[in-house]
């Protein structure tokens, strides 16, 4: 019997959520944010300034909300146990969501942040998105019993989802301002 995915789950399995909450959310919304710029046509430099803005200001947010949520969940039903105990696993859960949101969410940022030509950039985030996004639902396989490419098909799917969205509500709202 394989041994490796009970150690992955051991090394990861109580921070998994927190990761995978982080990573998604972090490769989707700064992506969305890619898409809606692409969408409205504005200027490759709007994507950097709103992208790293996003990446910083939300991975912050995802995190410290991670962090409290998982301290109030932690009183409400672990009342037995002390408080530095709590405030350490929430601390652990809130660090794992900013990491991880900031890791995978500065993906759709690379293409802008290197010397391509303006033509290229958007095509190149949605492939590196694209396999960013598949890569890491598919490491849930890792732990989760789903084979790797369901798990990776299902996280690629919202990604393209919430992508689709906002590029069409930046093209809309071009449209409608001018």
């Amino acid at each position: 019997m394989d041994e490796s995915p009970r150690r992955w789950r051991l090394l990861f399995g109580h921070y998994l959520g927190d990761i995978i909450l982080g990573a998604n959310d972090g490769i989707i919304t700064t992506f969305a944010v890619v898409a809606g710029v692409a969408g409205a046509q504005l200027p490759g430099s709007i994507v950097i300034i709103l992208g790293i803005a996003n990446l910083l200001a939300d991975g912050i947010s995802m995190g410290a909300s991670n962090y409290l949520g998982s301290r109030s969940a932690q009183a409400v039903h672990n009342a037995e146990c002390p408080v530095t105990t709590q405030r350490a696993k929430a601390l652990g859960s809130g660090a794992a969501t900013l990491l991880a949101f900031i890791a995978a969410g500065i993906v759709p940022l690379l293409s802008y942040l290197f010397p391509l030509t303006d033509a290229l950039r958007f095509p190149v985030t949605i492939g590196l998105t694209g396999i960013t996004l598949f890569s890491v639902g598919a490491a849930r396989a890792v732990i989760l019993p789903q084979p790797w490419w369901k798990a990776g098909a299902s996280m690629f799917l919202v990604g393209a989802l919430a992508a689709a969205v906002a590029y069409l509500t930046g093209w809309a709202l071009r449209a409608l301002v001018g």
